[in-house]
């Protein structure tokens, strides 16, 4: 066999190597998934209030030794891989909380997106504050959600709020964590009468290679932060949202 046939064989066998990991590489389903109301074409939408986002307050159970036990009310059973330790006691020390950060961390995401976009105008996230922390907000009605109270006290047309469910940093580097970065947060567009009008939800625990291959590449083949997912999660969540249309540069 001469040299070019062996060097056109190997280049062959590289390319079904490739094609094998891609056909067995597992996928880690649609990580940013969003919902349009059927009301939304009754609505006209020029303002929008920017609330803070809230964290969750129920302690999550921490990955150890890639063990997941709970999952947020935003994320979704398949992508969380089940496994309860026999050692209760051991699962108690182990549960962390969403740090009260998360919150903020996120808002000023959305916000750094939304700010520029056109045919809508999105208020500072303190302008929806103020108008919380206000003695003269009146006291919402029992059931109300504080979006709707936002988007009264601020004559808006409709309020943007949300939850961060899970922020849990990687434990470890950029070339291996253990756990790696898990982050979930939902959105809603509120409208001034309490219609939701748009719903996204994000979810992500970074999977290595075998398990996510196009995620992992997108990321260079590195493991990122809490924060690094929590910015793909903004930015795909946004391609969906039906207020305003992205500034062209």
């Amino acid at each position: 066999m001469n040299m070019m046939s062996m060097m056109s064989n190997k280049r062959w066998a590289m390319a079904l190597v490739g094609l094998a990991v891609l056909a067995t590489a597992g996928c880690s389903g649609p990580k940013v998934t969003t919902k349009s109301s059927a009301e939304l074409p009754r609505y006209q939408i020029r303002t929008i209030a920017l609330v803070q986002l809230t964290t969750l307050a129920t302690p999550q159970v921490r990955d150890v030794a890639d063990q997941t036990l709970s999952a947020p009310s935003g994320a979704r059973r398949s992508d969380m891989a089940i496994a309860v330790s026999p050692n209760t006691e051991q699962l108690l020390r182990q549960t962390v909380t969403v740090p009260a950060s998360a919150g903020a961390t996120v808002t000023q995401l959305l916000w750094s997106r939304l700010r520029t976009r056109q045919g809508v105008t999105v208020l500072v996230p303190s302008e929806a504050a103020k108008a919380l922390a206000s003695p003269a907000t009146p006291q919402s009605p029992a059931g109300q959600s504080p979006a709707v109270t936002v988007a009264k006290q601020l004559k808006v047309d409709a309020s943007l709020i949300g939850q961060v469910s899970v922020y849990q940093e990687r434990v470890g580097g950029r070339f291996g964590a253990n756990p790696p970065a898990t982050v979930g947060f939902e959105a809603k567009v509120v409208a001034a009468d309490g219609q939701v009008l748009w719903e996204g939800n994000y979810y992500e625990k970074q999977r290595p290679m075998t398990e996510d291959f196009m995620g992992f590449i997108q990321r260079h083949g590195v493991f990122v932060t809490a924060e690094e997912l929590a910015i793909y999660g903004v930015e795909h969540m946004l391609l969906e949202f039906p207020f305003g249309t992205v500034e062209e540069r």
